[in-house]
């Protein structure tokens, strides 16, 4: 078994211990042998309330880690302290899962990215989002090419979310912390490289946010395809799903998702009339129903990589694409201006 080390222990590490306790497969791979937080008492209410008696407690991740001899670190810190706890992990040989956003900035990300290639370790981030049943659909009949040649993605995020602490606080706080998990899902339903992005930023009257709390983004993807975003974290009475509502056209057909159960797939069927007739189309199912269960198919994945060699699908050197694609965007709504990526 490998053994982990979990730092970050608020309200976030609730749903990684959660996925671990309550997926087999993972809570016969790894132990939780410590668990670390400014606050140690947060982690010692953490440790009783998931029955992690023998946790080595701590707010020093590299004294924990030198005590526990860990071999991976559960990463779920805020985002301006995660280089540090990345970087320290790394230096005592561990592998590491990060929550996301990968970095707080790009630099900071390549820095990871160079210090777990020097180490030899893996580094991946939680890009839960991905790992759900309806994106895992989507990217199939994509990828069948039922829709035709992929030409656009359009999708809404509208939801009034209070949160309280740290977010209401942020700068950019849907591009930076909530944004990003359309973006990546986007971007792997795609398959394509973000090329350039123009967007627009605000923060609404009656917004209880700090800063930026809205955003509209049109963003170039190779091939010319278009992925275009619309989202509110202060939009009230009417919620979108947090997946997102989602409409993607190919140049035979479209498929519409309202981001949980209804999916609504068409394709052309003749070739006469003002609008042409189109008949329904199936969406398949996920090819692997293992990948669907987001925290713990992302925790599985990451460990099968550890034990066998191979990347995992959200490495570090790959996800900071969906990173570069948050601070275009926001250098975009800063500048006023198109930002290539």
């Amino acid at each position: 078994m490998l053994r982990a080390v979990l730092c970050g222990c608020g309200a976030m590490a609730k749903g990684w211990l959660k996925a671990i306790a309550e997926t087999p497969e993972i809570r016969a791979a790894v132990d939780v042998v410590g668990l670390v937080d400014v606050n140690p008492m947060a982690a010692k209410a953490l440790a009783e309330e998931f029955g992690l008696v023998d946790a080595v407690v701590g707010r020093d991740l590299g004294t924990v880690l030198a005590e526990t001899a860990a071999d991976v670190v559960f990463d779920v810190v805020i985002p301006s302290a995660r280089h540090d706890v990345v970087a320290t992990a790394l230096a005592h040989g561990c592998h590491v899962l990060s929550e996301k956003p990968m970095a707080s900035s790009i630099e900071a990300g390549r820095s990871m990215i160079a210090q777990a290639a020097a180490a030899g370790k893996v580094h991946a981030i939680v890009q839960n989002r991905r790992f759900i049943s309806g994106i895992r659909r989507i990217r199939r009949l994509v990828e069948s090419g039922g829709l035709g040649e992929l030409t656009a993605i359009h999708c809404d995020f509208f939801i009034g979310a209070h949160f309280g602490g740290f977010r209401e606080e942020m700068d950019n706080v849907l591009l930076l912390d909530m944004a990003i998990h359309t973006f990546d899902a986007a971007r792997f339903v795609a398959d394509k490289v973000p090329v350039a992005v123009y967007c627009h930023e605000s923060n609404p009257r009656g917004s209880w946010y700090a800063h930026g709390a809205a955003a509209n983004a049109i963003f170039e993807f190779s091939d010319d395809v278009t992925f275009t975003y619309r989202g509110s974290w202060c939009a009230e009475g009417a919620n979108t799903s947090w997946e997102s509502r989602w409409r993607i056209i190919g140049t035979k057909g479209t498929l519409l998702w309202d981001g949980a159960e209804d999916f609504q797939a068409h394709r052309v069927s003749g070739t006469e009339g003002f609008l042409r007739p189109v008949d329904a189309i199936p969406v398949p199912e996920p090819a692997n129903e293992a990948e669907t269960h987001g925290h713990a198919s992302v925790i599985a994945d990451f460990l099968a990589a550890i034990r066998t060699g191979r990347t995992p699908e959200t490495v570090s050197n790959d996800n900071i694409n969906s990173l570069a694609m948050v601070f275009a965007a926001i250098e975009s709504a800063r500048t006023r201006q198109r930002v290539t990526l």
